[in-house]
């Protein structure tokens, strides 16, 4: 008995990840950041590729996990990891002092440099020392950003994105760009106008990021990359992103001979070399529209919530401040006025990254719905509140002396005349509800306007996709502004409701 009970527990420990799962490893990062971290496979947009895919795959297979990846806005991450959306951040996060003074980071997995960009015709620079009046672009929030900071007499722009800066030293908007090493292999490097100069500048190490206390999986996360160091597992991957270069083989200590070609490199300048004629594009446009469909229904589900939600409380709130004692409107007209006098973004974030640390923790989407809907309902109410005062005040009087109470004249005679009234305007603040969704992405929902960037970003295509984008944007609010047009006419005051008689 004993025997079958041990063989039992030998099959179920073999085959029980199979049964039951793996235990997940979810980690956070921004496919909008791009090439070669994690991007858009340009073959396959439905697809995210990058050697950190890569990475993160090769760990949790080492650790005996599952790779999850969850989406984030890249200046939003550590707040993201902290809230625990994530366990772990892998998005090229540079080991700095401010950084590990908030979160905690794994061993080094990539060491790199600085690398300067400028325009193939350009002479008079080599090093950060001849940038002295010049404007050069960077990555906001990293290195290279503090750097340039740091120089004396240097014009500094920061970007969002890696493509944008490149982009604007090709069209003669920067003297320069200063990025880190694979960035610059990857946007810099094939493009036939521009040309990296100078030594490499400075030094840096990515690291993984993890919350403060999680020693234990910090642990484990250092064990599996020094398993993947020492089976060659991880110049592997580097090699195949061509990432293998002098620096990162002193750091592993292996200078042996390459022996892997860059095949992903060599795919990805293959990818975005290819000139396409019109049907080409016509089919690459259309390999788009899965992933601009799936972002254009939480587009509309987020928005057509989030209006339900602030037209509800914005009645609310106009009922409060027109109709009850004192301090109430006191409190009303104040939330109206902080709703509308705060930034919708800085609303968001505080949702979403404050309220945790005094207990209150929504989902992405149920933070993105109570955000956008408090938001509009500060508009709404003042919406409300100008048809209702349009209603003459003898209305509401007259009511009153035939035995209505204040209520029932709210009900039946004042609220019906005002909703005629505001149809225009709630249309149009849903309108700009519907475009005003595309901030939500900071709280990493995915939603229509971050799926232009991460395509827009993989394709160096900025005016076709933002064509499309903007075509199915003026679809998803076409049908509302029809049918407020219909509510128009159906609801108005001279609309004759009595059939004419027939002679």
């Amino acid at each position: 008995m004993k025997k079958i009970q041990g063989f039992s527990f030998v099959v179920l420990f073999l085959i029980g990840p199979f049964l039951y799962g793996q235990e997940p490893l979810r980690w956070g990062a921004d496919s909008e950041g791009g090439a070669p971290y994690i991007f858009q496979d340009p073959a396959n947009p439905t697809r995210t590729i990058g050697f950190e895919v890569d990475l993160v795959n090769a760990l949790a297979q080492e650790m005996n996990k599952k790779a999850e990846f969850i989406q984030n806005q890249w200046d939003s991450l550590i707040p993201g990891l902290n809230r625990k959306n994530y366990d772990i951040v892998v998005n090229g996060l540079e080991i700095t002092e401010d950084r590990k003074a908030e979160i905690l980071f794994s061993d080094p997995y990539y060491v790199t440099y600085e690398q300067l960009t400028v325009r193939k015709e350009t002479q008079n620079i080599e090093s950060l020392k001849d940038c002295k009046n010049k404007v050069v672009g960077t990555l906001k929030a990293s290195l290279a950003h503090r750097m340039l900071e740091a120089q004396k007499d240097i014009q500094v722009r920061s970007y969002d994105g890696q493509i944008n800066p490149y982009q604007d030293l090709e069209n003669k908007r920067l003297d320069a760009v200063l990025m880190d090493f694979p960035i610059a292999l990857y946007y810099g490097s094939p493009n036939p106008k521009l040309k990296s100069v100078g030594a490499p500048i400075g030094r840096m190490e990515y690291g993984i990021g993890l919350r403060r206390g999680d020693t234990p999986l910090a642990h484990d996360i250092n064990a599996a990359l020094k398993r993947l160091s020492q089976n060659g597992k991880l110049r592997e991957i580097y090699e195949r992103w061509g990432m293998w270069n002098a620096t990162i083989a002193d750091f592993l200590n292996d200078h042996s001979p390459s022996r892997i070609p860059p095949t992903e490199y060599e795919a990805y300048l293959k990818a975005i070399g290819i000139k396409r004629d019109w049907k080409e594009k016509v089919y690459q446009y259309a390999s788009y529209l899965p992933l601009l469909v799936k972002g254009a229904i939480m587009t509309v589900e987020l928005s057509l919530l989030a209006m339900v939600v602030a037209v509800i409380l914005g009645l609310g709130i106009t009922l409060i401040r027109l109709y009850t004692p004192a301090p109430l409107p006191w409190l009303a007209t104040s939330y109206v006025e902080v709703g509308r006098g705060t930034p919708l973004l800085i609303q968001l974030f505080f949702i979403f990254y404050a309220l945790p640390s005094i207990g209150i923790t929504f989902e992405p989407f149920v933070a993105a719905l109570v955000g956008l809907g408090l938001n509009y309902a500060a508009y709404e109410a003042e919406n409300y509140r100008a048809g209702i005062l349009a209603i003459p005040r003898h209305q509401m009087e007259a009511a009153l002396a035939l035995g209505m109470s204040k209520l029932q004249a709210l009900r039946h005679i004042i609220i019906p005349q005002a909703v005629r009234i505001i149809i225009p305007p709630v249309t149009n603040d849903f309108i700009s509800l519907l475009k005003d969704s595309s901030l939500v992405s900071v709280i990493t929902l995915v939603e229509l306007t971050k799926i232009y960037g991460q395509l827009a970003s993989t394709y160096y295509d900025y005016f076709g996709t933002g064509v499309m984008v903007a075509i199915m944007y003026f679809l998803i609010g076409l049908p509302f502004v029809r049918l407020s047009h219909w509510a128009e006419k159906y609801f108005s005051f001279d609309r004759e409701r009595l059939p004419q008689k027939t002679n």
